[in-house]
């Protein structure tokens, strides 16, 4: 018997998957306890509805992603701060700080958490910083820090 599962069930899928049980485990077990639903042909359309949708959403955001990385990599972030002899900054610029900036000056709005800065910058010059967009898409930024 072809099912659709409600729930995530061990050893025969994930929910929303369309999966073939036998007829006793599906009408004893599966049915009674909610965790699937028997797959009609307007259940199978629904679903292949569904899936269809993701696949366009998930496509539209890739593109969306592109876009913006190629929107990082031509631009170029400046940052000031005040620093100490031999170009050593006092503290340290941050996700945060850069993400500020990529949004004053670049205009795209970067989540902090998606710069990959992991010490922070803490001289004087020119640094690259990885900004993941997607996954398998990351831009590469330009960060510039002048002294005050």
């Amino acid at each position: 018997m072809k099912v659709v599962l409600l729930a995530d069930v061990k050893g025969h899928g994930k929910k929303g998957d369309l999966v073939e049980a036998s007829d006793g485990y599906a009408r004893n077990y599966l049915l009674p306890r909610g965790l699937a639903k028997e797959a009609t042909k307007g259940i199978i359309n629904e679903l292949k509805g569904k899936s269809d949708a993701a696949a366009y959403h998930r496509e539209q955001e890739r593109k969306a992603a592109l876009e913006a990385k190629a929107a990082l990599e031509s631009g170029k972030v400046v940052l000031t701060a005040r620093a100490g002899e031999g170009g050593k900054l006092f503290g340290k610029i941050t996700s945060q700080d850069v993400a500020q900036a990529i949004k004053m000056q670049l205009h795209h709005v970067v989540d902090k958490k998606k710069i990959v800065l992991p010490d922070g910058i803490k001289a004087i010059g020119d640094k690259t910083v990885e900004v993941k967009l997607y996954p398998e898409i990351s831009a590469k930024v330009t960060v510039t820090v002048t002294p005050e």
